[in-house]
């Protein structure tokens, strides 16, 4: 489908020649050759890793024009980047179905090809730093939502996950790249703007590149001071209640945009649904301090919590957490709140290097997002998240493949594998390794990984390397093979020996692996109760206990710390 500007567009277009650096009639020219081709399909894997050998983003500077009900935008990328050698063929951008209309290295215009979602530019001749000047305009087919929000106000969202940002911005479109980003954003003077960073100044008024008849517009200007992943570059524009819920990580935020080092904890929602998000979103400060205490510093400037059009029920945004609109409307429930919040640390300041690890992301999100509840309310709430977690698993498709899996669509990683199940290894290497041991590796791999990326291995040699034990088997039956126990007990009192004989086979699909793990036995005597430790290996174990009477119960991982299912003998 040609999807050439119309004729409205083009008079957008003109309006806001100024704010590209060019005359209106070298605009209108240029628009009769940039047009916008057909987009590629969203999400599709990376066909090669590493993703662009010789080349890294190091900053991205976009400006950014929005209209009232407009379905086009006109966009300029000014991206910072470092050349290595070996030098690669040619500068390759991700960017699709959007009309660029011209491309500078260093303020000297260049020849560009756009076609298969990749903006492709001759590089230079030698290695070393470049500023390559995108000027671009276009309806997106996705990554920046302009439409109206449930209650028919016009506003704009990205919504990036996972290699969605090249449908509106020119990036290196994988989580492997981190670059700081500055956005300058100018919209309707109705309108608040929330994006990735801190505020360098209040908004001002934009005068000479207005986008409609006479009317003033707002500039704001966002920028990070540390660098995040293009899948949580973001802005959000509407008519927004913006409320503060308090200050967190007083102490512990050291690039805090406050100047007494404290983190704003705020929410930006629509009017008709403040009272919802005050309920929602009444703890955001408490989950804040609760991390920052586990696991590290928080990482990011500030900590926003948006009401907005995300096509999931929370997009973890460095800093500007995204949650869907309808959630924010009618359910005051804060446990994806815990787990977004909890993504700040896992995901967004330390990175999944691949999509394949995403567990990294999001079952990190989904342990620490129930561990702030083991806190607040207590241990038996804790125990319910994990066993809903559990079965979540247990009943989904997914259990016949490893965690750390290779999709050709990313969005299918978004399965109960790398939530349910990557929840779970974590709670389960808690349970081997002893909550003081866990913590301090946990605080280690994050210390070590702040704002880069990692893969499992990492993750790994860390754990490893606190604890002093070697955890190959562990990581490799969890999560590079598939499946989990499923397990037939038994016991007899030998009376004789005086000993419970407690008999336990491993029923599983003969595919997966034979599991071997560490639990405890629960033994209820008349004189009281006792436990003991056991390890379960091959097919069938048999365990004796010394046990004084036939026990009045006997109970297999009383605590519930193995991911695994017990069938009835």
């Amino acid at each position: 489908m040609n999807k050439s500007p119309s004729l409205p567009v083009q008079r957008f277009l003109l309006l806001a020649g100024l704010l590209v650096g060019v005359s209106g009639s070298t605009l209108v020219a240029e628009l009769a050759a940039a047009q916008e081709p057909p987009p590629i399909e969203a999400g599709l894997a990376p066909a090669r890793l590493p993703y662009a050998p010789g080349l890294d983003v190091l900053h991205y500077d976009f400006e950014v024009a929005l209209t009232e009900g407009g379905e086009s935008f006109l966009g300029r990328a000014q991206v910072r980047l470092a050349l290595a050698e070996p030098l690669p063929d040619a500068i390759v951008l991700d960017l699709t179905g959007l009309a660029v209309d011209a491309v500078r290295i260093d303020g000297r215009d260049v020849e560009f090809e756009l076609s298969s979602g990749q903006l492709r530019i001759p590089r230079p001749a030698r290695a070393g730093e470049f500023t390559v000047d995108i000027r671009y305009h276009g309806t997106p087919d996705d990554g920046l939502i302009l439409r109206n929000t449930l209650h028919g106000q016009p506003a704009v969202f990205a919504d990036n996950w996972p290699n969605r940002a090249r449908f509106w911005l020119p990036t290196l479109d994988h989580p492997s790249d981190k670059a700081t980003v500055r956005f300058t954003v100018h919209a309707p003077a109705a309108w608040q703007v929330v994006a990735n960073g801190r505020l360098v100044q209040e908004p001002f008024v934009t005068r000479g590149n207005a986008l409609g008849e006479g009317a003033n517009r707002l500039t704001w200007i966002w920028a990070t001071g540390v660098p995040i992943s293009p899948y949580n570059m973001v802005i959000g524009a509407t008519e927004f209640v913006v409320e503060s819920v308090g200050t967190a990580a007083c102490g512990r935020a050291p690039v805090a945009a406050r100047a007494d080092g404290c983190v704003d904890v705020t929410y930006w929602v629509f009017a008709p649904d403040v009272q919802n998000a005050a309920r929602k979103f009444a703890r955001a400060a408490e989950m804040v301090d609760f991390f920052s205490r586990t696991i590290g510093p928080f990482p990011f400037e500030k900590m926003a919590n948006v009401q907005s059009a995300t096509r999931f029920g929370g997009m973890e945004n460095a800093s500007a957490i995204f949650y869907s609109e309808q959630s924010v409307a009618n359910n005051p429930d804060d446990g994806v709140v815990s787990h977004e919040i909890a993504h700040q640390w896992f995901g967004d300041a330390v990175t999944e290097g691949s999509w394949s690890h995403l567990w990294l992301s999001e079952g990190f999100a989904t342990y620490f997002g129930a561990l702030f509840f083991e806190e607040a309310e207590g241990v038996e709430d804790f125990r319910e998240r994990m066993e809903r977690s559990r079965q979540s698993y247990l009943e989904s498709d997914v259990t016949g493949q490893a965690v750390v899996h290779t999709e050709r669509s990313l969005f299918d990683l978004l399965n109960r594998n790398n939530y349910a199940k990557g929840g779970w290894v974590l709670h389960m290497l808690r349970g081997l390794l002893g909550d003081e041991v866990f913590f301090d590796g946990i605080r280690e791999y994050y210390r070590r990984y702040l704002h880069k990326t990692a893969l499992t291995e990492d993750f790994q040699a860390v754990m490893a390397e606190v604890s002093g034990q070697s955890l190959d088997g562990f990581f490799q039956q969890w999560l590079l093979e598939p499946g989990y126990p499923i397990l037939r007990i038994s016991h007899e009192w030998d009376e004789t020996a005086g000993e419970i004989v407690l008999t336990v086979e491993q029923v599983q699909d003969t595919a997966w692996p034979i599991f071997r793990f560490q639990t405890e036995v629960e033994i209820e005597l008349s004189t009281g109760t006792t436990r003991s430790p056991v390890e379960i290996s091959g097919r069938r174990s048999v365990v004796r206990i010394e046990a004084t009477e036939n026990p009045r119960a006997v109970r297999f991982d009383p605590e519930g710390w193995v991911l695994k299912d017990v069938q009835r003998p």
